[in-house]
């Protein structure tokens, strides 16, 4: 019973997301239409595709998610914003947050279709990681150009999703871009997501997960011989939350 249970779900929710894309797809595009003249940074236009995640989760049955935390007072202060990353629904879940951000991604996910046409109308951030240094240069410098029209963007410092939950090694591209512009960090614990998608299967898992707001860290003043200190201050406070959140999700 609980297999036919999962399997059901697995395909009804696939479903309801083809359906979510076919109509967010117009919608979206009216939506860039109409904020053009005065939405440089396409804020609207990405919050708009982020409650598409939303409204995904809803009509899931085997996903729970929550978020906890203090939320920032103002959705337009940009900052850099960083997260531990266990699964792919990290995305799915951290979307929920109700101010937008623009999420620095792999360029395979912009050529699935569908998907990856609303990233783009969203001004999500494409990196090619087989490029090697001239990508990753161009991204961060996207990345800036996002912050400067005053919206948040997403990096996952792992660089990749860490295959058996323990915090991967924290690359240096998002400290050094909150210390050159002088913008605070944000950092966010994910914890529950790893059993929502399941390992070479297309049927989903079931899934009670949370994402927690840290409190800001300021990187005003600070210079790039900061970087390493800042790097690992964030990691470890995302390392403690994380852990927090794992043992509190297992106790429910």
């Amino acid at each position: 019973m609980q297999r036919f249970r999962i399997t059901f779900w697995s395909l009804w929710s696939w479903l309801w997301l083809g359906i979510l894309v076919i109509v967010w797809l117009p919608l979206m595009a009216v939506t860039r239409l109409v904020t053009a003249p005065f939405d440089k940074g396409r804020y609207w236009t990405g919050l708009l595709f982020r409650k598409l995640a939303v409204a995904h989760q809803k009509g899931n049955p085997l996903w729970h998610f929550a978020v906890t935390g203090e939320l920032p007072t103002d959705p337009r202060h940009p900052y850099v914003i960083v997260a531990n990353h266990e699964s792919f629904v990290d995305i799915l879940l951290i979307a929920h947050l109700p101010f937008e951000m623009k999420w620095l991604s792999k360029i395979e996910l912009f050529r699935i279709p569908g998907v990856g046409w609303l990233m783009r109308l969203a001004g999500d951030i494409p990196i090619n990681r087989g490029t090697g240094v001239d990508s990753a240069v161009e991204a961060l410098r996207q990345c800036r150009q996002r912050l400067d029209t005053k919206v948040s963007v997403m990096i996952f410092p792992e660089g990749t999703r860490s295959k058996d939950g323990e915090l991967l090694p924290f690359k240096d591209g998002a400290f050094r871009l909150a210390i050159e512009t002088q913008l605070p960090i944000l950092p966010l614990a994910v914890a529950g997501t790893r059993t929502a998608l399941r390992k070479h299967d297309w049927r989903l898992g079931e899934s009670r997960a949370e994402v927690r707001v840290l409190e800001p860290v300021q990187t005003t003043g600070l210079t790039l011989d900061d970087l390493e200190t800042l790097k690992a201050q964030v990691r470890d406070t995302i390392a403690k939350a994380a852990e927090e959140l794992r043992a509190g999700l297992a106790g429910r």
